[in-house]
């Protein structure tokens, strides 16, 4: 149905919105793109202070005069015959369920909340440079939960062993938490293109499910 004209088109990410206007997930172009040819969702667009809902015609629409007088303003695919631009955010048509209450507990969130930094050197580092150590080593009984898992590089690793931080004379660089909210979601709020999501993540209770 629909190609990518730049690769970074297809690569971004929406928020998605309840039928209440509540956020519940974010998800790549693609699926937004879906929902909205199905009509299962509308394109929640802010313009001058303001939000404005479009059906996908309507959105291919306004897309074709937004490519004309502001092409920089947004990230675009195109289809055969006209471009459309990406929408930052969509509002499911019959979807009335709440956002998730908790951050789910998994490896991509863990590095997010600990900003890619090893926890007892302070450096960052690159994804694959990183590993997940238990704060009390699972042999002393340690569990793998948000207060016990941190990011930690090789070195550091290799240098704690199978120790606690006070038994390798380490020490962790702050307390280890649970996030109330997606740490991710920080990380998208501080590019431009994702400005328009903050009015529905300022509630600290809310937590965006990724894809």
């Amino acid at each position: 149905m629909i190609a990518a004209e730049f690769k970074s088109g297809l690569d971004c990410n929406v928020l998605v919105l309840n039928r209440h206007y509540m956020a519940i997930r974010i998800v790549g172009a693609k699926r937004a793109f879906s929902l909205l040819f199905r009509q299962l969702a509308e394109v929640v667009s802010f313009e001058q202070g303001a939000y404005s809902a479009y059906d996908f015609q309507s959105w291919c629409e306004v897309s074709e005069l937004r490519r004309h007088f502001e092409p920089d303003g947004h990230d675009w695919v195109s289809t055969v015959n006209f471009h459309v631009a990406v929408p930052r955010i969509i509002r499911l048509l019959f979807y009335d369920r709440l956002p998730r209450s908790e951050v789910k507990f998994n490896r991509r969130n863990i590095f997010a909340r600990d900003k890619n930094s090893c926890q007892y050197c302070g450096k960052r580092y690159p994804t694959s440079e990183l590993s997940l150590d238990h704060v009390i080593p699972r042999s002393m009984g340690g569990k793998s939960l948000w207060g016990n898992i941190v990011c930690a590089c090789v070195k550091c690793n290799v240098k704690k062993g199978g120790r606690t931080p006070g038994q390798a004379g380490m020490m962790l660089i702050q307390k280890v938490v649970r996030p109330k909210r997606n740490p991710l979601v920080h990380i998208h709020l501080g590019h431009q293109r994702y400005h328009s999501w903050k009015q529905f993540l300022d509630h600290a209770y809310w937590s965006v499910e990724l894809k």
